[in-house]
């Protein structure tokens, strides 16, 4: 049986300062898991769940994110497969495994036999940067939206959710709980669109943010308006508005088959640091 000295534990507020320590061997990669520390002093009540901690010879070595998303945080493979012991003791409550890929597939290992097939499984996804001037013109019509936004930016949002994950955000009844998120990220500044005559044709939000680097989702352009350039310019302006409020590198993680996507995103000047993968339930 593992002790709390070599082995795993749940993390409190007692470790935020150790949590942070390992977030920052790669604070750009792990900027959700350092968000999520941040605003929670992790404190399993605000989390939402726990955030597991494997200690060897009494320091904090590897974490774990466990609540809605699994997010592995400075994992190895060895490391993973001891989260996935602990995982598999439990019912399933996560929806979603993301994060470096070695991590990732590590975990997978561990829980596929006991949690059953996933309803998806994106291996190969490109963890991109960008920490400097963008390398074309910023779209000078994407902006911060506003709450008065909100009729036209909520419908860009589902579909934008739809088309990425496979099913609607209103499944289920959870329209209302989807767009309390959506006005919660205008809220904060973290919201970006282009409108043209009325209507939304660029979109991307701020998922996450530390002190290091802001994560950005959501990029999204109508059918109809794609092949415009609309993505290419919109991602330059929105990095610039980012790297100017919010945090001075910018990060997303983008599928390797979404060519017209990476594309912009390189056109935009970010760079490919490291490989994600997600799996889906």
């Amino acid at each position: 049986m593992l002790t709390t000295r070599h082995g795993v534990r749940p993390l409190g507020a007692p470790d935020l300062g150790a949590f942070l320590e390992l977030t920052a061997r790669d604070p750009v990669v792990n900027v959700f898991a350092e968000y999520r520390a941040r605003t929670t002093n992790l404190e399993p009540r605000w989390l939402g769940g726990e955030m597991w901690g494997r200690f060897a010879d009494g320091q904090l070595v590897s974490a774990c994110h466990v609540g809605a998303n699994l997010v592995p945080v400075g994992t190895t493979y060895d490391d993973a497969r001891l989260f996935a012991e602990r995982a598999v003791s439990r019912t399933r409550s996560i929806s979603t495994i993301v994060g470096p890929q070695e991590a990732v597939r590590a975990f997978w290992e561990g829980v596929g036999p006991t949690w059953g097939p996933p309803r998806e499984a994106r291996w190969e996804q490109p963890h991109l940067e960008l920490d400097g001037p963008s390398l074309v013109e910023p779209d000078p019509e994407v902006r911060v939206t506003e709450r008065s936004d909100l009729d036209l930016l909520f419908p860009a949002c589902v579909a934008m959710y739809t088309e990425e994950v496979g099913v609607s955000p209103e499944e289920g009844g959870g329209g209302e709980l989807y767009r309390a998120r959506v006005a919660q990220l205008v809220s904060r500044g973290w919201s970006f669109a282009r409108f043209d005559r009325g209507r939304l044709v660029f979109k991307a939000e701020v998922a996450c943010a530390s002190p290091y680097a802001a994560q950005v989702q959501g990029v999204w352009v109508p059918p109809d308006r794609r092949g415009e350039g609309l993505a290419v310019r919109g991602m330059a302006a929105v990095a610039e508005l980012v790297r100017r409020e919010i945090a001075p590198v910018v990060s997303l993680y983008v599928n390797e088959w979404n060519t017209p996507a990476r594309r912009a995103y390189e056109a935009v000047g970010f760079r490919e640091t490291a490989r994600f993968s997600t799996v889906m339930f």
